[in-house]
């Protein structure tokens, strides 16, 4: 038998209550008596929380109920008060989950009569929430990818804008004080060389005539 899922008044603040020692009744759902492991552990639920007969310390009225209902393949525990006034509940607590696992011949042992094929180990369940988990974490990684290559196609696709360069002044060139001096000299250079051609050629011509 595997418990979970318990929680406790404090937990819950539930506002049910009952005397110590008062006899409480229970009460079984009627899945119970539809299977045999579940009317073996009827008949063990009924010697563990009824209340011994002939107990010292045992009151002699009823306030609460145990109530036993089987949902999921699971046995779930209720415990509530009962309200005399209108005949009413009002849970009290504590609640828990009862998961029963095997059914053994012995005490503690033997031939296996019942085995719960329903029934996961907490280790199992936590790696099947991480694969889960690892899972939808792909499938994410895998949608941003495909987004991502989608719009790549689609500025691929797109034709260029001629509009675009419409406002875009062309950088100005900053000239340096160096810059004009070194323009100025090669202006003047240029000028001597023409003179210099300008003379050679008159000479020639002198010296021809």
């Amino acid at each position: 038998m595997f418990l979970s899922a318990v929680h406790t008044l404090a937990e819950l603040k539930m506002t049910g209550n009952c005397l110590k020692g008062s006899r409480p009744l229970l009460s079984f759902d009627p899945s119970f008596d539809a299977e045999p492991h579940y009317a073996l552990l009827k008949e063990l639920f009924t010697q563990i929380f009824s209340t011994p007969r002939h107990h010292p310390k045992s009151q002699p009225f009823v306030d609460h109920v145990f109530s036993f209902t089987i949902v999921d393949h699971r046995i779930w525990f209720r415990n509530y008060q009962i309200i005399e006034e209108d005949a009413s509940l009002v849970e009290i607590g504590p609640r828990f989950v009862l998961n029963p696992i095997k059914v053994f011949q012995g005490s503690f042992g033997g031939p296996t009569l019942y085995q719960n094929t329903h029934f996961q180990a907490p280790n199992l369940q936590r790696r099947l929430a991480r694969q889960a988990c690892a899972v939808r974490q792909q499938q994410r990684q895998l949608v941003k990818e495909l987004q991502k290559q989608k719009q790549q196609e689609e500025t691929q696709m797109l034709p260029q804008d001629v509009t675009e360069t419409v406002f875009v002044t062309p950088p100005v060139s900053k000239h340096t004080p160096e810059d004009t001096q070194t323009q100025d000299r090669g202006a003047r250079e240029q000028r001597k060389r023409k003179k210099l051609s300008e003379l050679k050629k008159r000479t020639l011509l002198k010296h021809k005539h």
